[in-house]
């Protein structure tokens, strides 16, 4: 086991690595820039690092300044948690380049599923669905009018590089596949320096469904079932859950063992999170891979009882899967509810400021992932994630229950937060009945 690990993050996946490695009897180093010297995660490590100015591009994402860090604390390894530089391959490549070890898969992992016209090819070598679309990227608008017309619209176009809900737009004519070329590459630039886009066929009104999966250095890979994520806002997910109530066992089994099967082919090792659109008729089709630890991943670890982060940094210091796919039971529900410091009353607009005053929820069920406390400035310079409330029932019923009463009980004063809208959803008779998919929000059917 390593004695010291670098968290190459901020906020409350920082201070959930913290936890992780003082469980493992591991020494946790942050790293924080200049607008975060008060926050939760640089002040409860045993050591932190001020690794430049507040702008994630001379903090978060310099690699060099993390990589230095790291070797300088005499780290043995650098966990990257999720989004900043988790699926950049060229920092998993220079992190072990080092001499340290990325808590992750390898570089070459990343860069092949990172691309989603490879991570597709992969998938129908693997014998998983795949809606139809491009065999690989576009190379410009006069192909992609060509092969929107032989897929059919409505069509899909895609970042090839990236994730997260960036880069995506839809066509529904003709007409419309300009524009959506055009915005969902510029959107792809901006976010991944990456404008290549593929197309597939749009699948109407589909769930988003997503299998967390693990494997070790000795070809071990298991699953540990599925999350439902299709309570989604332009992409980005508001609340998950698991297991997912429209999932019948036999497509529990099928989804499963395809997304093991697809990670047994690339060789992944370390924690990943295989996602599928799923469309009424439960016909499940490939969509992307994520090769890091999720937001979401608390549902997974409520309902199976693996610790997920644990588990990460175990197989990066060479150490086999503790269990094997037969000890892994699927156990009563978990929900998680993103909280936000954000207006849904002003188009969701980020709201940065002090948190006067808070209060967070307990009792029966009720876990807090969060690096907020009582007068702490939320700074404007990243993303608006400020904790997870998450919540555990025997049964899907007790769990909406004991979220409804979490969501009460949450008290946030100095900034507008998510939490009010959450308890909207929570309450209206499409998610009790279970009855949304990715566009429910969009079309109104949580307000009925």
């Amino acid at each position: 086991m390593f004695q010291k690990v670098l968290i190459a993050n901020r906020g409350e996946i920082a201070v959930r690595i913290i936890q992780a490695c003082r469980d493992l009897g591991v020494i946790a180093v942050a790293v924080y820039s200049e607008a975060d010297r008060e926050a939760l995660h640089a002040q409860i490590a045993d050591e932190a690092v001020c690794i430049g100015p507040a702008r994630a591009a001379d903090s978060y994402l310099n690699m060099q300044n993390i990589i230095s860090a790291a070797l300088a604390s005499g780290c043995q390894a650098i966990h990257p948690g999720f989004g900043f530089l988790s699926e950049n391959p060229d920092f998993a490549e220079q992190t072990t380049q080092a001499g340290l070890a990325f808590i992750g898969p390898t570089a070459a992992t990343i860069r092949l599923m990172g691309d989603k016209s490879e991570a597709k090819r992969n998938a129908i070598a693997a014998g998983v669905p795949v809606a139809l679309g491009t065999d690989g990227p576009l190379r410009d608008f006069d192909e992609a009018l060509s092969e929107a017309e032989r897929i059919g619209y409505p069509v899909m176009v895609k970042a090839a590089s990236g994730g997260g809900g960036k880069g995506i737009r839809v066509a529904h004519s003709v007409g419309e596949l300009k524009e959506a070329y055009d915005s969902a590459s510029a959107e792809a630039v901006a976010n991944f320096g990456d404008g290549r886009l593929y197309m597939e066929k749009y699948i109407h009104n589909p769930r988003h469904i997503e299998v967390q999966i693990l494997g070790d250095n000795y070809g071990n890979v298991v699953h540990l079932f599925e999350r439902e994520c299709s309570v989604q806002r332009r992409h980005q997910k508001i609340i998950e859950e698991s297991p997912s109530a429209f999932v019948t066992p036999e497509l529990r089994e099928k989804m499963t063992q395809a997304a093991v099967s697809l990670a047994r082919r690339v060789g992944y090792r370390n924690a990943g999170t295989i996602e599928f659109l799923v469309d009424n008729d439960r016909n499940f089709y490939f969509c992307e891979m994520n090769t890091r630890i999720q937001v979401e991943h608390p549902v997974t670890e409520q309902v199976t009882g693996v610790d997920l982060v644990c588990e990460q940094i175990r197989i990066a210091a060479g150490e086999p899967l503790s269990f094997k796919q037969e000890d892994i039971e699927l156990r009563g529900h978990a929900i998680e509810c993103r909280i936000n410091a954000e207006d849904p009353s002003r188009n969701f607009a980020p709201c940065p400021g002090t948190l006067e005053s808070l209060h967070l929820p307990g009792g029966p069920g009720v876990r807090v992932d969060s690096a907020a406390y009582q007068g702490y400035t939320i700074p404007p310079y990243y993303d608006s994630m400020i904790g997870k409330l998450i919540v555990y029932g025997a049964d899907r019923t007790q769990a909406i229950d004991r979220m409804r009463r979490a969501l009460a009980e949450t008290l946030f004063e100095g900034v507008v937060t998510s939490t009010d809208y959450q308890m909207h959803i929570l309450c209206s008779k499409a998610f009790e009945d279970a009855a949304f998919n990715v566009n429910s929000i969009a079309n109104g059917d949580f307000d009925q």
